[in-house]
């Protein structure tokens, strides 16, 4: 048996130190070649890290939430062979054992990869999955091999053991609704999935060993409790300091109008009615986008970003439209390419190829940066009103709110109408209130006009 020790791959564009913002493995583990060991995050995107080797892990590198150097020691295996280090060579950081019911888990390869996509949100993908079957053909050999042993014997169910103070279960969104809605404190839960994720199976195992009564009784009015800390690392850490440093340096001024947009939502209808099998369905993002690009013509100001360290203000002809985007893993802002240049269909399309790119985890890193002025969306949940944060460094962002039938006077006639307010913020050292005003008036008249939105400039 040797030590083989895999570094900290240099990922590339100058990049020298990543954060690890999560593990796949435990001490104990036994891994397949290609198996995800980690998952790293540098400024643009998230990058899971393979084992190019099977191996036994002996110790790991570091803990979540840490920032590791490019060459640094990520993880220890134990391996056939000579390996690539010797047996007594010191390791990054001691590695604790493995408590007994991990030791046991050991002896059981868990080499079952993780189906999951790269890209700033990959481990979005992973959640998701860790609960579901996995495809046929799927296994590796080490789990493949695993199998025949686990039917051989059955190994007696485990007693609840609870975890550490401020240690946090391993479980996807799904399981962990589940959980709350049986009244299953996760922490009690063992794991079997890899790095000792809880899934769906584990949840029946503890309800079967606790009798079918146990979730009765702890529902009902009940004092909690109960404390979860949870690091704010990765993508999320990422939009903290986005967000701190957005206020941090731009002075927001806010402005909020209410538009009608009844004719808007009758054309869009009778489009999706004609159109809509053959160019797709148009919901009211392309729309907007659209009259943005238009108004943004007369107000080259606001199409902007301004770096305030140098003191130049840059003003584009190009449109880049960020779209904010929610996922599971908090909002990102992938980058719609030359929004001038394109048709309210293939604006249509090229937002929801985005937004299904980052959801997925499979956004490249040009898809998201270089946006010269965002829209942002809360749909359904969007509210009256709402105060969006200007994505630095740009100098105005556009907020859609929800679209509601109100009572309105037209032509001395109290009749319904659908009403939206658009909630905008610009960078007041370089956007004058006056300017903000008329650009949010002009994006009004063609969206109250929308005929306006098919005519072109001479």
């Amino acid at each position: 048996m040797g030590i083989h020790i895999i570094k900290m791959p240099d990922i590339g564009e100058g990049i020298a130190e990543v954060e690890l913002v999560g593990w796949h493995v435990k001490v104990g583990d036994t891994v397949a070649e290609d198996q995800p060991l980690a998952d790293v995050m540098t400024d643009k995107a998230t990058v899971e890290i393979p084992s190019p080797v099977v191996g036994k892990v002996v110790a790991l590198g570091g803990d979540v939430g840490d920032t590791m150097a490019v060459g640094s020691e990520l993880i220890r295996l134990e391996v056939e062979g000579a390996g690539n280090a010797k047996a007594d060579a010191a390791p990054a950081r001691a590695a604790s054992e493995p408590a007994p019911d991990a030791q046991a888990a050991a002896a059981v390869p868990q080499a079952a990869p993780r189906a999951a996509g790269g890209g700033i949100a990959g481990q979005i993908a992973a959640d998701m999955a860790s609960g579901a079957p996995a495809a046929p053909g799927a296994a590796t050999p080490v789990a493949a091999a695993a199998a025949p042993a686990r039917q051989a014997a059955a190994a007696p169910p485990r007693a609840a053991q609870a975890r550490q103070p401020g240690e946090r279960p391993l479980a996807s969104p799904a399981v962990r609704k589940r959980a709350w809605d049986m009244g299953i404190e996760l922490r009690f839960v063992q794991g079997s999935g890899p790095a000792g994720r809880i899934l769906h199976e584990d949840l029946d195992a503890h309800l079967q060993g606790q009798g079918a009564a146990a979730p009765a009784a702890r529902a009902g009015y009940r004092e909690r409790h109960d404390e979860e800390q949870v690091p704010v690392v990765g993508l999320r850490r990422k939009i903290a300091q986005k967000m701190q440093e957005s206020k941090r340096r731009i002075p927001h001024f806010s402005y909020v109008e209410e538009i009608d947009v009844t004719e808007l939502e009758d054309l869009r209808a009778q489009l999706n009615h004609k159109y809509g099998e053959s160019r797709g369905k148009l919901t009211l993002l392309p729309l907007l986008a659209r009259a943005m690009v238009i108004a943004l013509r007369d107000f080259p100001q606001i199409n902007a970003r301004y770096d305030d360290e140098a003191g130049v203000v840059t003003r584009y002809g190009a449109v880049h439209l960020g779209v904010a985007t929610q996922t599971d893993a908090g909002l990102i802002v992938p980058v719609l390419r030359h929004a001038e240049a394109r048709d309210i269909w293939s604006l249509a399309d090229e937002i929801a190829r985005l937004a299904q790119a980052v959801r997925g985890g499979k956004a490249e890193r040009d898809a998201l940066s270089g946006s010269t002025i965002t829209l942002t969306s809360l749909g359904a949940l969007g509210g009256i009103v709402s105060t969006p944060v200007i994505n630095h460094p740009e100098v105005g962002i556009v907020g859609v709110n929800r679209i509601v039938e109100r009572p309105a006077i037209r032509q001395g006639a109290v009749v319904a109408r659908k009403l939206m307010n658009l909630s905008s913020s610009f960078d007041h050292r370089v956007v004058d209130g006056m300017d903000a005003a008329q650009f949010i008036q002009a994006v009004r008249a063609l969206l109250e006009q929308p005929a306006l939105l098919f005519v072109e400039a001479p």
